[in-house]
């Protein structure tokens, strides 16, 4: 299904939305260039797992981790060349957290993923239009 956006509030709104659908374990693959929208996609997942803390992007850390009624560990797959190198930081460790992980620049890292892994697609279409391609089985 897919949606368009105004603006990074409603971005954010969807993000919030569509994480009520999310399960202990599940894996968000994000998919867009650089400013399309992930990470205020994966602010609104935030707040819809009840994550209180401001979410920011994890370029250089690769990885932040959020409590929440269930825990968000958010990726930022940008400066990684392989998954090996995600394996390295303890990928499998993370699934088995019983939280979300949410996945930026995961096309550099796909064959990391189970077949279960749920695509999302943003799109930048104008100056803050978005078009957001989630999923129908979780809507």
């Amino acid at each position: 299904m897919r949606y368009i956006t105004k603006n990074e509030n409603e971005t954010t709104a969807l993000g919030e939305a569509f994480a009520k659908s999310l399960k202990p374990g599940s894996v968000v693959a994000l998919y867009g260039d650089l400013g399309a929208g992930k990470t205020a996609f994966v602010r609104g997942l935030a707040r819809g797992l009840g994550v209180t803390e401001r979410v920011s992007s994890p370029t250089f850390t690769i990885v932040n981790e959020y409590p929440g009624k269930m825990p968000l560990f958010h990726f930022d797959m940008y400066r990684l060349s392989s998954s090996d190198e995600l394996f390295d930081i303890g990928w499998e460790d993370y699934l088995d957290r019983g939280g979300v992980c949410a996945v930026e620049w995961s096309e550099n890292v796909e064959d990391a993923f189970y077949p279960d892994v749920i695509k999302v697609i943003i799109e930048k279409t104008g100056d803050s239009e978005r078009s957001i391609e989630l999923p129908e089985v979780l809507q």
